[in-house]
Protein backbone atom coordinates (compact mmCIF):
# COMPACT_ATOMS: atom_id res chain seq x y z
CA UNK A 1 0.00 0.00 0.00
CA UNK A 2 1.46 3.34 -0.81
CA UNK A 3 2.25 6.09 1.56
CA UNK A 4 1.94 10.01 1.05
CA UNK A 5 4.62 11.34 3.16
CA UNK A 6 3.52 13.81 5.58
CA UNK A 7 5.12 16.50 3.25
CA UNK A 8 3.13 15.69 0.55
CA UNK A 9 -0.64 15.99 0.17
CA UNK A 10 -2.27 13.28 -1.72
CA UNK A 11 -3.51 13.19 -4.91
CA UNK A 12 -7.07 13.11 -3.55
CA UNK A 13 -6.76 16.16 -1.03
CA UNK A 14 -4.74 17.69 -4.26
CA UNK A 15 -7.74 17.21 -6.45
CA UNK A 16 -10.44 18.37 -4.32
CA UNK A 17 -8.00 21.77 -3.64
CA UNK A 18 -8.30 21.79 -7.33
CA UNK A 19 -11.93 21.58 -7.72
CA UNK A 20 -12.55 23.88 -4.78
CA UNK A 21 -10.04 26.05 -6.33
CA UNK A 22 -11.71 26.23 -10.03
CA UNK A 23 -15.01 26.75 -8.28
CA UNK A 24 -13.62 29.48 -6.46
CA UNK A 25 -11.94 31.26 -9.80
CA UNK A 26 -15.51 30.85 -11.46
CA UNK A 27 -17.25 32.80 -8.70
CA UNK A 28 -14.67 35.55 -8.53
CA UNK A 29 -14.64 36.10 -12.16
CA UNK A 30 -18.44 35.58 -12.48
CA UNK A 31 -18.09 38.56 -9.31
CA UNK A 32 -15.78 41.02 -11.09
CA UNK A 33 -18.12 41.14 -14.16
CA UNK A 34 -20.58 42.72 -11.83
CA UNK A 35 -18.37 44.71 -10.25
CA UNK A 36 -16.99 45.86 -13.99
CA UNK A 37 -20.66 46.51 -15.29
CA UNK A 38 -20.97 48.81 -11.59
CA UNK A 39 -17.78 50.80 -12.55
CA UNK A 40 -19.38 51.77 -15.91
CA UNK A 41 -20.67 54.62 -14.79
CA UNK A 42 -18.16 57.15 -13.43
CA UNK A 43 -19.89 60.12 -11.90
CA UNK A 44 -19.03 63.71 -12.26
CA UNK A 45 -15.80 65.03 -11.24
CA UNK A 46 -16.69 68.33 -11.10
CA UNK A 47 -15.58 71.30 -8.57
CA UNK A 48 -18.19 72.06 -6.17
CA UNK A 49 -20.25 69.10 -4.89
CA UNK A 50 -19.77 66.73 -7.48
CA UNK A 51 -21.56 63.49 -7.78
CA UNK A 52 -21.85 61.24 -4.83
CA UNK A 53 -22.00 58.34 -7.24
CA UNK A 54 -17.97 59.27 -7.36
CA UNK A 55 -17.80 57.38 -3.58
CA UNK A 56 -19.44 54.56 -4.34
CA UNK A 57 -17.60 53.69 -7.91
CA UNK A 58 -13.77 54.39 -5.73
CA UNK A 59 -15.33 51.50 -3.62
CA UNK A 60 -16.17 49.04 -6.22
CA UNK A 61 -12.62 50.09 -8.00
CA UNK A 62 -10.86 49.08 -4.86
CA UNK A 63 -13.66 46.00 -5.01
CA UNK A 64 -12.22 45.49 -8.06
CA UNK A 65 -8.65 45.45 -7.57
CA UNK A 66 -9.25 43.02 -4.31
CA UNK A 67 -10.94 40.77 -6.03
CA UNK A 68 -8.30 41.07 -9.23
CA UNK A 69 -5.53 39.78 -6.55
CA UNK A 70 -7.88 36.88 -5.13
CA UNK A 71 -8.17 35.78 -8.71
CA UNK A 72 -4.58 35.87 -9.12
CA UNK A 73 -3.61 34.46 -6.26
CA UNK A 74 -5.79 31.36 -7.30
CA UNK A 75 -4.39 31.40 -10.61
CA UNK A 76 -1.10 30.81 -8.61
CA UNK A 77 -2.26 28.28 -6.56
CA UNK A 78 -3.55 26.14 -9.99
CA UNK A 79 0.09 26.44 -11.44
CA UNK A 80 1.47 25.24 -8.02
CA UNK A 81 -0.76 22.52 -8.08
CA UNK A 82 0.05 21.53 -12.21
CA UNK A 83 3.76 21.80 -10.91
CA UNK A 84 3.46 18.87 -7.95
CA UNK A 85 4.24 22.02 -5.67
CA UNK A 86 1.17 22.99 -4.18
CA UNK A 87 1.12 22.26 -0.32
CA UNK A 88 4.80 22.18 0.46
CA UNK A 89 6.41 24.95 2.23
CA UNK A 90 8.97 26.96 -0.37
CA UNK A 91 11.41 27.32 2.98
CA UNK A 92 11.50 23.88 4.97
CA UNK A 93 9.38 21.95 2.53
CA UNK A 94 7.05 20.55 5.34
CA UNK A 95 3.64 20.09 4.62
CA UNK A 96 1.23 23.68 4.61
CA UNK A 97 -1.96 23.15 6.93
CA UNK A 98 -4.86 22.61 4.88
CA UNK A 99 -6.86 25.06 6.90
CA UNK A 100 -3.85 27.57 6.09
CA UNK A 101 -4.54 26.59 2.34
CA UNK A 102 -8.59 27.04 2.85
CA UNK A 103 -7.67 30.78 3.70
CA UNK A 104 -4.64 31.26 1.77
CA UNK A 105 -4.51 29.09 -1.06
CA UNK A 106 -1.61 30.48 -3.02
CA UNK A 107 0.10 30.06 0.27
CA UNK A 108 3.67 29.22 -0.16
CA UNK A 109 5.05 28.95 3.00
CA UNK A 110 4.34 26.91 6.20
CA UNK A 111 2.93 28.96 9.15
CA UNK A 112 5.74 28.57 10.98
CA UNK A 113 8.33 29.74 8.08
CA UNK A 114 5.41 32.83 7.53
CA UNK A 115 5.92 33.67 11.57
CA UNK A 116 9.77 33.54 11.19
CA UNK A 117 9.97 36.05 8.21
CA UNK A 118 7.41 38.29 9.56
CA UNK A 119 9.32 38.95 12.20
Amino acid sequence: MDTVPEEQLSQVEVQEEKVRLERELQEAQAEMVEIEKRLEYRGDYSLGEGDPAIHTWELNLALAQRLQEKIDSIHEALRRIEAGSYGICRKCGKRIDRARLEIIPQAQLCIECARERGK
